[in-house]
């Protein structure tokens, strides 16, 4: 083997490398993915079941029920009148309450289109809105924070 060609073997067996850590980083990506959605977004376009997402919006004014156990039963929605019914089975932020903001991630159930969440964030403090949920409400128009122009 001459010395270009050991040189180009070595290039090669770099570049096939790298070509390989890109594409086991691009499929770790793609199992984890969770787009996110609010109710209204659900409305327009519903989401197969077993997909996982992320649900945001504002908890539901009257919507929290405690079930048996940790499992608690609310509603999502947002300032269109839209809600999705949560089930979360687990421990809840301290900061959860009804109509603070939240971002839910799980999936839906088959037949009964309830979404199941398996991680719920809340707000930590009175100007904070998830940034995902703020978005979504700019860009539909809803959004209404004290200071901020629309």
């Amino acid at each position: 083997m001459t010395r270009k060609q050991k040189r180009l073997a070595v290039i090669g067996g770099g570049m096939s490398f790298i070509i390989a850590a890109v594409l086991l980083v691009m499929f770790a990506f793609s199992q984890s993915v969770a787009y996110f959605y609010m109710p209204s977004d659900l409305a327009k376009t519903p989401v197969a079941p077993e997909t996982r997402i992320r649900l945001g919006g504002l908890v539901g004014e009257g919507s929290i029920v405690r079930g048996n156990g940790s499992t608690v039963l609310f509603a999502v929605t947002d300032p269109s009148g839209e809600s999705v019914r949560v089930r979360y089975a687990g421990i809840l932020p301290d900061l959860f309450r009804e109509g603070q903001g939240v971002v839910t991630e799980g999936r839906f159930e088959g037949a009964s289109h309830e979404f199941v969440a398996d991680t719920v964030l809340a707000k930590h403090d009175e100007k904070y809105m998830p940034k995902e949920v703020a978005d979504k409400l700019k860009e539909q128009g809803l959004w209404q924070h004290a200071g901020e122009p629309q």
